[in-house]
């Protein structure tokens, strides 16, 4: 396959899914969308993958090319109707693009939570081999708070209603991480904005025992983000999805 990636920082990468690309061979690339890298033609790839930051959807005054790359990914996945993967920032663009709204969550999630799969996500061919109960990584203030007709809710915890959704059979979105390394905590805890919200959500003096514990889950977190990359590319070949040339 070929895989375009939009990036909003450039510590926030694919992450493990880089070892998972290189072993089938695919070929990616990667767009800097806030360092003003241009979208090339969309028609050449076969899948989008848009990832997180820390920046929020509506800022666009702040930051203009939210505006052109939301075109982009409505392009992608209404018009163009190829597969989607959306992480975070990603998920929360691919909500608002297709007409869902997103807005301030009511709690922020950082580190460690539970959530738990949905009959819809129980059902539906990503998840696969995974579930219902799933730990995941998160580090978020901002949440999809309504989803347009045609989607569908697959996980969901007390703290945030749409932790993975599905739109159409094509376009996927997780609110949490699932591309993490054993670098990501120190590399995003750099970025201010992180960095705030970490000490907010679990205090300085706790952010060592969080890593600790993070990076003994990682060959977990692994597994997992491994199934739901062979999960997709099933999806992909057997032809559940439509790409057209």
């Amino acid at each position: 396959m070929r895989i375009l990636v939009f990036q909003h920082v450039d510590v926030e990468h694919p992450g493990v899914f880089r070892e998972f690309w290189r072993e089938a061979d695919h070929q990616w690339d990667a767009v800097e969308i806030d360092a003003g890298e241009a979208i090339p033609s969309l028609h050449a790839y076969d899948l989008l993958v848009v990832m997180g930051g820390p920046m929020d959807v509506w800022e666009e005054a702040k930051h203009p090319w939210l505006v052109p790359e939301k075109a982009a990914i409505r392009e992608w996945v209404l018009d163009l109707e190829r597969p989607f993967l959306g992480i975070c920032l990603g998920h929360q663009l691919l909500a608002e693009a297709v007409g869902g709204t997103v807005g301030p969550a009511s709690v922020s999630e950082v580190g460690l939570t539970p959530v738990r799969l949905t009959a819809d996500g129980m059902a539906d061919p990503f998840f696969d081999g995974l579930g219902p109960d799933l730990e995941t990584f998160q580090w978020h203030s901002a949440e999809v708070t309504s989803l347009p007709d045609g989607a569908r809710i697959l996980a969901s915890n007390d703290a945030c209603r749409v932790q993975a959704f599905r739109f159409g059979r094509h376009a996927y979105g997780l609110q949490y991480h699932v591309e993490i390394t054993d670098r990501t905590i120190d590399e995003w805890g750099a970025i201010p904005a992180y960095k705030a919200s970490l000490d907010e959500a679990v205090g300085a003096a706790a952010v060592p025992d969080l890593i600790a514990r993070t990076e003994a889950r990682l060959p977990a977190f692994a597994a997992v983000a491994r199934r739901l990359d062979a999960n997709l590319s099933r999806i992909i070949a057997a032809g559940q999805l439509s790409v057209v040339r």
